[in-house]
């Protein structure tokens, strides 16, 4: 059976593995062709706007994951509803089903842990894209033209996830080197944190069993932890001591993001680490039997990563 996969991402590579380890044949495609060496895994370059490039390459798949994203943060408005719309077409005109991997901001600032019964609520552009998403492919789901599920993560870590996660370069090679490490928002909130692994399997059930498709999916994810405690979490995976975790004050954001795009868009997302941010995920637990990794296996993977990263790479500045 083969599989077709939309952004050669640290998920989407994480999830052709998933795929090809279970013996089907992956078509990994991505900007720049790029992805990992495998005999199962099929690496192509192809335009995440082109629906008929998506659809021929997409012929004869059984699933198509939408893992995409735009080249970057400050161009989501622009990048995500031309891409969004080519996968669905493709979607439609393959026969594949489609798997959307998303994100909580539709369901916008909440003062309870996050179901996926919640109300798109976002009043932000970001959460009202990844809403409308979902929107359009239920839509199409409803109507008989394609079969969809979402899936729904919190944020990321694990190996291979660097600028992109909160947990990632601004974090992970700080504790590693024990210097301080500046958070943003109250460091010692609960969140909910999502490993990789758990990401690529939950895609890879949902894209083979009918039982998950027309819905909306939780990721499996450990109990919420601080950034305080997944930093604690690090530095016991490495066997060195915690470091200082201070904040960054919000004059020092609001000043940082008048010249820089990518910090200026994160102020519509600053609630997730100034209030607790719990993403409850036991329906898809319930339903498929998959339980999240363990915190300490998944740092341990996380630090293992960064470590041999860091013996061909030079240090993160400070």
């Amino acid at each position: 059976m083969s599989h077709v996969i939309v952004g050669a991402g640290t998920v989407g590579q994480a999830t052709a593995l998933v795929l090809a380890d279970q013996g089907h044949q992956v078509r990994l495609l991505s900007r720049r062709g790029q992805g990992p060496d495998h005999p199962g895994i099929e690496n192509l370059a192809v335009d995440a706007t082109d629906a008929d490039a998506l659809t021929h390459a997409s012929e004869g798949a059984a699933a198509l994951y939408n893992c995409a994203s735009p080249r970057s943060y400050a161009q989501w408005a622009s990048e995500w509803p031309p891409m969004a719309a080519g996968i669905l077409a493709a979607a439609e005109r393959s026969g594949a089903v489609l798997v959307t991997l998303s994100n909580l901001y539709s369901y916008g600032p909440v003062d309870a842990p996050m179901t996926e019964d919640m109300p798109a609520a976002s009043t932000g552009k970001k959460g009202r894209i990844r809403a409308g998403m979902w929107t359009d492919a239920y839509a199409a789901h409803q109507a008989g033209r394609i079969h969809a599920a979402e899936a729904r993560a919190s944020d990321y870590f694990g190996p291979g996830f660097t600028d992109t996660a909160t947990m990632g370069s601004r974090t992970v090679p700080l504790v590693l080197s024990g210097r301080t490490v500046r958070v943003i928002g109250d460091p010692d909130l609960p969140h909910t944190w999502t490993y990789v692994d758990d990401v690529a399997s939950t895609l890879a059930t949902l894209g083979s069993n009918e039982r998950a498709w027309g819905k909306i999916w939780h990721v499996p994810s450990g109990p919420p932890r601080s950034q305080r405690e997944m930093i604690t979490a690090f530095a016991e995976a490495a066997g060195v001591a915690t470091p200082k975790v201070s904040t960054i004050p919000n004059w020092s954001m609001r000043a940082i993001g008048l010249i820089s795009p990518v910090v200026r868009e994160l102020g519509e997302v600053r609630y997730q680490f100034t209030a607790p941010f719990v993403m409850d995920s036991s329906a898809f637990t319930t339903a498929f039997g998959l339980d999240a990794t363990p915190l300490d296996e998944a740092a341990a993977a996380t630090v293992a990563w960064w470590q041999d990263r860091s013996r061909t790479r030079p240090a993160v500045a400070a």
